[in-house]
Order: structure tokens, then sequence, then C-alpha cells
């Protein structure tokens, strides 16, 4: 990775003065405690002027409109204290001067304003873009007191400089490559070897960093939303084997209601008050022996089995139902992480993600932000393939007919594929349905099911998930 080193900050400079000086700051807004956006006017012409001193992405530039959105830049609901604190110094003000120290990571906006009592001020945004001891510093160029900064640094941070609220400004120590840098700098232009092209060092800046920063938040968004998905589908699988053993358990259940039946049909032949009795099970064809409580009559503990059945019974059908719930909250929970694992970039991660956090939203009538994948084929069949649940959705909803032919894995997390042809053949079912297994968390298995049917034979019960489909008349083949 190409860090923003003193030399493209200098060149940022040269392409921009023109620009920055005399400048007027219009809006200031903060996203995050790592950025800072500047909405300055200059001869006719409002620009975004981004600072970013996340350790990794450290940069500043010029935002163009299209990378603006490919950043996804947001802003929070309430403003953090250091943007209203520039909020209150610096909108409206006019940048006088723009400076760097020599050979420093440090670009310096002098800003000409008014204080409450009307009298010109002159203050200083200081941009330190130093890898993990990035900052960005606001102070008063009259006293050089820190009026307030992005992060305060403490004693306890660091021995060499501290910088917060109320303490004079100093610059952080000298870097000892920079002597290098500037040799190194000296010998590429006397070697005419052109570092930038004219005109083009914010585009490069804007292009190179986006990119870098929209894999890294495609990265992290991927790793949090799969943990939290895992983790869940983890409780499922745990609480589904509970609940199993459980009604396995009461399987043993029906004994209990045989109990009261042969202790009902002999109740004037056995003696009240006994420990167990044996009587002869015509269910089972064999003589069995009954433990009773000997505090109780024969009545009494043949109520008392079936008091037991009928608990057993109740807890089996709640049971039954907890299961099929929770075998449907599983097979949704995999279809994300199959989603969720295959994305490919930002725009696909984010339709998961959107469906993860609006669970309610369950409406079809929209498009979706990425197409689902399209094959065409010589002879004019097309093949759609959707990779998470709005676009498996938006295939079975909005481009299917009744006669197409839906493919998908058999008990198996995977892409719905569906097939529009004239000319059915085997060979194209084929290919359908290895493209499911394809487009599915089983495409390593050595051997998986497909399923197919036509549409029509398709139902979304009520209230279902994003991409949930009975079926019926489906067909099924073997794919190696």
């Amino acid at each position: 990775m190409i860090t923003f080193d003193s030399l493209i900050l200098e060149e940022f400079i040269k392409e921009e003065k023109d620009f920055l000086i005399g400048a007027r700051i219009n809006k200031i807004q903060q996203p995050t405690r790592r950025e800072l956006l500047l909405s300055l006017r200059n001869n006719g012409l409002t620009r975004k002027f981004y600072i970013n001193i996340d350790p990794k992405f450290y940069h500043i530039c010029f935002l163009s409109e299209a990378n603006e959105k490919k950043r996804r830049i947001e802003m929070p609901a309430k403003p953090p204290m250091f943007c209203m604190l520039l909020r209150k110094y610096l909108e409206n003000s006019k940048i006088s001067k723009i400076t760097q120290p020599e050979g420093e990571r440090i670009l310096e906006l002098y800003v000409e304003t008014y204080n409450e009592l009307g009298d010109k001020i002159y203050l200083c945004l200081a941009i330190e873009l130093m890898g993990k001891h990035s900052n960005v510093i606001l102070y008063n160029t009259d006293t050089n007191l820190i009026i307030g900064c992005a992060h305060n640094v403490g004693a306890d941070k660091s021995q060499v400089r501290e910088v917060y609220g109320q303490i004079p400004y100093i610059y952080p120590p000298k870097q000892e490559n920079n002597n290098y840098i500037k040799d190194h700098y000296a010998f590429l232009m006397k070697s005419n070897i052109v570092i930038f092209p004219e005109n083009q060092v914010n585009r490069i800046i804007d292009n190179y960093y986006t990119v870098l920063t929209e894999k890294d938040k495609f990265k992290k968004l991927k790793s949090k939303y799969y943990t939290d998905t895992h983790t869940k589908l983890k409780k499922i699988n745990t609480s589904l084997s509970q609940m199993e053993y459980k009604l396995k358990s009461n399987i043993d259940s029906d004994k209990y209601r045989l109990y009261g039946d042969l202790l009902m049909a002999n109740l004037y032949q056995l003696k009240d008050y006994s420990e167990n009795v044996s009587l002869y099970d015509y269910e089972n064809n064999k003589e069995i022996t009954i433990d009773l409580n000997s505090s109780k009559t024969i009545k009494d503990n043949a109520t008392k089995f079936y008091k037991k059945y009928n608990k057993a019974k109740t807890a089996n059908i709640k049971l039954s139902e907890f299961i099929s719930e929770y075998k449907h909250k599983k097979e949704y929970l995999e279809s994300l992480e199959y989603s969720l694992n295959i994305a490919q970039n930002i725009d696909e991660l984010l339709e998961t993600i959107t469906e993860i956090e609006n669970k309610e939203d369950k409406k079809t009538n929209f498009r979706p932000a990425i197409e689902p994948i399209r094959i065409d084929l010589k002879d004019g069949s097309i093949i759609y393939i959707g990779k998470n649940n709005r676009q498996n959705d938006y295939i079975i909803s909005k481009l299917a007919s009744e006669d197409d032919l839906w493919f998908h894995t058999k008990d198996c997390p995977g892409s719905h594929v569906l097939l529009k042809t004239q000319n059915l053949t085997d060979e194209l079912i084929l290919k359908c349905a290895k493209l499911a297994k394809q487009y599915s968390s089983g495409s390593l298995s050595s051997k998986i099911g497909v399923i197919y049917t036509k549409r029509k034979y398709l139902r979304k019960p009520p209230k279902a998930n994003l991409g949930y489909v009975t079926y019926r008349n489906e067909k099924e083949i073997i794919i190696d």
C-alpha cells in the first residue's frame, strides 16, 4: 500500500492552493471520529474537502461525487463534540493561508475569523497525517494555545508530546527519514521521472483511497455480520439439539397411558396401597411389573399415570411446534450466512445486511441494487441466478413466468436458479442443476441433490422470509 507521505502532500498543495486560499468554509461535518468533511467554496465552485486520520488510510483530498457515494459516508444523528467546536469557530470563515512545514506530513489551514467581540482573529487547523499519531488540531495563532483536537493525547498516552485543549501547540518530533525522502524525490526529478501527472494529484489520491477504504469497509462488514449470523446459527442449532433430545426422551411417555389403562382395566382385582403390581400387557403380549405409590389407591395411581402422559403429550406438541419454528429460523440463517459468504462487493453485501437489519421489510415490489446473474445462451434461453435472498425473491416474483423451471439444491442453502427457454433439453436441465450446485454451500461436495420444478408449483407462504418458497411436483437430479 502506498502511504500518504510529505511528497504527496506537497504535490497536493501545489495543485490545490489556488482553490484553498480564499475559500470559505460553508459547512463542517464529522461522519466518524476519524473523518471530517468540510464544504469549501471559492470562485463560484463548491467542493468537499475530506480529511481521514485513520491509522491505516490517513489522507486528504477533494471528493468526487462518484467516490463520495462509493465511500458510503454517513452522518451520525448527533454531531460529535469536536465537530460542534469546529462549527463554532470555523463555519463561514475564510482560509487566508496554507502551509506545510518542511518535510512534514502536516497541512496547516490558517483561517481568518471573528471572536465574540467582533475582533478579527486568526486560527490554524493543523491536519497531521502521521499514521497512528494522525490528528486534527485547532489552535489560536496569537496565543498558540490549542482550542480543541480530534484526539486528546495525555501523558498516559505519550511521553513525547501531549495534545489537548488549553496547552501550547508544538510540532511533533521530526521524522528521521525526511532527508531520505527529500533526496529520493530530488533524484527522481533530476532523472525526469514524473511522479504525478499535472493536475491529477487529487484525482489519484481520491480514487486510490476510495478503493482501499471500500475494500476495508467490505471486509469489516462482511466479517462482523458473518460472525453475528454464525453465532445466532450456533445458538439455534444448540436449542434444536436440546429440543430434539427432549422430544426423543418423551417418546416413552406412551407407557404412562398404558399403565393407566391396565390399572383401570384391573381396578377391582388389585389391592390398594401396593408397592407394585404384575399385569399382562395385551398390546405387547408380555407380563410387566408396574411400580406404584404405596400411599395411594390403584385409581389414584392410574390418575397419576394419565396426568404424566397428558403432560408429556402436551409438551411434545409444543416441542414439535418449536422444532418446526427453529428449523425455519435455521434455514433462514443458513441462507443469510451463504449470501454473506459469497458476496463479492459491498453492494451485494449491503443487500443482505439491509435484510438482516430490517426483517420486517418483506415487500417484493422493489428492484435489487445488484441485478441477479444473467446468462444468455445461443439458443435464446436465459438463466438467472440470485446471490442473496433479495435477488432470489426478485427472480421468483418479477422475472419468472409460470412455465419457467426453478432449480435449487436439496437440504442445502444456495441460490435460486431460473431457466427461461423454448427449447428444453436434458443437457439444459443438467447445466442449470450444475449451476445450482455451484452457487450453493455444497459446491465442494462430491454429490448433491438438486430439485427442480415449474415456477407455477412454487408458493410463497404469508409472512415468510425473503426468498423462502415451498414447492411440489418436483424432480431430483444428483450432481457429482
